[in-house]
């Protein structure tokens, strides 16, 4: 019964989205435009949303690659790898500096460490399913020690794999990332406990967008997630 449902949501989702979502991909189209008239090549698209972004990743690739981070798992320095992950992300202003603070009192510990630099790990470079990937890899955060503000929220759920993987994953800000579906008129679903199905939707609503923009060429989930700020942050209102 529930996958006839599921089916049945599906498809009234999908006809939704025929109907509505060419009016909103072209109202934001126009709006991106409006600020970066040269697209994703803009100068001040790049210096505004891309490049530090691109540069966080570069990073990553530099001094938490999967080789490095794989040797340095196999010498049990766990908290050297959760120290690079998070500082990289520190020079970032994807998440609040309250959920940084709340990351970095979660990898203090030995046991918060080794559970966030293995669960990782597998994250980005397990053999598993993307599906069974997220899932636990969910579960890690969810399981992270809490001193004061809870951990297993979307942004820092979503902040690694989008700073590793930017060809795979992408970033959720939550109230940005509805308002931009609902300006898109894409059927995004969003429950505020981080879930596979969520963040499964919200690829779906990357993959629209990336076809909807395919003469402007988006590299990666970078471009993506950056049109999609432009359309939900307050700091692009018209």
């Amino acid at each position: 019964m529930r996958g006839s449902n599921l089916a049945i949501a599906r498809s009234r989702a999908s006809e939704f989205l025929r109907e509505q979502s060419p009016l909103g991909a072209e109202r934001c189209r126009r709006k991106f435009l409006h600020f970066f008239p040269q697209g994703f090549r803009d100068e001040t698209y790049l210096a505004w949303e891309r490049d530090y972004k691109a540069n966080a990743h570069h990073e990553w690739n530099r001094t938490l690659n999967q080789s490095l981070h794989a040797e340095l798992l196999s010498k049990g320095e766990f908290a050297e790898v959760a120290l690079r992950a998070v500082r990289i992300e520190a020079r970032t202003n994807l998440i609040f500096s309250f959920e940084k603070m709340a990351l970095r009192d979660a990898v203090k510990s030995t046991a918060g460490a080794k559970r966030f630099a293995t669960g990782l790990y597998e994250f980005l470079y397990g053999p598993s399913s993307q599906q069974e990937k997220f899932e636990e890899w969910c579960e890690v955060i969810s399981a992270l020690p809490r001193k004061q503000t809870r951990v297993s929220t979307w942004p820092i759920v979503t902040v690694f794999g989008f700073i590793a993987q930017p060809d795979q994953h992408i970033f959720l800000k939550p109230n940005v990332t509805r308002r931009a579906a609902h300006e898109y008129r894409f059927p995004f679903h969003y429950e505020s406990r981080p879930g596979w199905h969520v963040y499964a939707n919200y690829l779906e609503f990357a993959g629209q967008v990336r076809r909807d923009l395919g003469d402007l060429r988006p590299r990666d989930m970078i471009d993506l997630q950056s049109f999609l700020w432009v359309q939900g942050s307050s700091e692009y209102d018209e």
